[in-house]
């Protein structure tokens, strides 16, 4: 029976840990300089319909050093984008490819995709949520801290599909989750309010970004506008400023609190720049771990 990654509430504790370790085996052999080719002679198709940097990189690299093939797919380049059907699409894709990742905008899509096809589907990122991003992320805390258990995560800012995917995680995982974002801009209502009930360790939305950060062991920030809200960007960075993470606040969190931003970063907005490079900072393992956790993805669902 084929699995797919669509969210991270679909997993469970026993999952995490497999991919996990999963993923650190993989690293280890990377650095070593080891070859690693499980999926040789597999094709992973990657469908875009947004710009990417680090997810196209990473997959990309990722089923290369797996010993397999991955196929950018452009919406504007395919049937896709000239009307063909997603069911008919995913059926068809299904006879040539060994898997699929998507990088789109509606969640339905991937889901709908999903449905139909026969071959595992991985979500790259949609508008609701980044799960790969957030698997990275908490292998990341588990790397630096030898642990994610009982620990205080600290989201600072924009309710969009990163603070969702957190609080997805949150539900499954006993970690505690503080989120600190402005009127109007909170994340998604039902996922929210699902992790409440669920979660070990608690999902607590703040207003004020200090009371988020106080005794954190994670400071964790993402872009005031993601892809497609441009237009807002004068609005939300006057809505946003007192969201910015800084010395000041990264003062409320623990000592040894690890500053992490899921990239791409704007200095002067929701980092500083002295933050986002400083000692507190795994912004650039974390990027790294993209590459680490989506191998150990494919290898598994592949």
């Amino acid at each position: 029976m084929k699995k797919d990654l669509l969210s991270i509430y679909d997993l469970d504790p026993a999952d995490f840990r497999v991919m996990f370790e999963k993923a650190a085996k993989l690293k280890k052999m990377m650095k070593a300089g080891k070859s690693c080719q499980p999926l040789k002679g597999k094709t992973l198709g990657m469908i875009f319909d947004k710009s990417s940097t680090r997810t196209r990189i990473s997959f990309e690299v990722g089923m290369f050093q797996l010993g397999g093939i991955a196929l950018f797919l452009s919406s504007r380049d395919t049937q896709i984008g000239r009307g063909e059907s997603v069911q008919d699409s995913a059926r068809i894709m299904s006879r040539y490819l060994n898997g699929i990742m998507i990088r789109t905008y509606a969640q339905e899509s991937v889901e709908e995709f999903a449905k139909y096809a026969t071959i595992p589907v991985i979500n790259g990122l949609t508008d609701l949520l980044h799960p790969c991003q957030i698997l990275s992320d908490l292998f990341t805390v588990l790397e630096k801290k030898g642990t994610y258990e009982g620990l205080k995560i600290a989201y600072i800012g924009d309710g969009n599909n990163v603070a969702n995917s957190w609080i997805n995680a949150a539900a499954r995982l006993p970690i505690q989750l503080a989120l600190a974002c402005p009127e109007g801009y909170e994340p998604n209502s039902f996922i929210f309010e699902r992790a409440v009930k669920a979660s070990q360790g608690g999902v607590v939305l703040h207003r004020d970004p200090a009371d988020a950060a106080a005794r954190a062991d994670v400071i964790y920030t993402d872009v005031w506008a993601s892809m497609g809200q441009e237009a807002e960007h004068a609005k939300r960075t006057e809505v946003f400023k007192p969201y910015r993470v800084d010395r000041k606040l990264l003062a409320c969190a623990k000592k040894d609190a690890m500053v992490m931003h899921c990239l791409p970063a704007h200095r002067g907005e929701e980092i500083t720049a002295e933050v986002l490079d400083g000692p507190q900072s795994v912004v650039m393992d974390q990027a790294e771990n993209r590459l680490h956790v989506q191998k150990a993805i494919m290898e598994i669902l592949l």
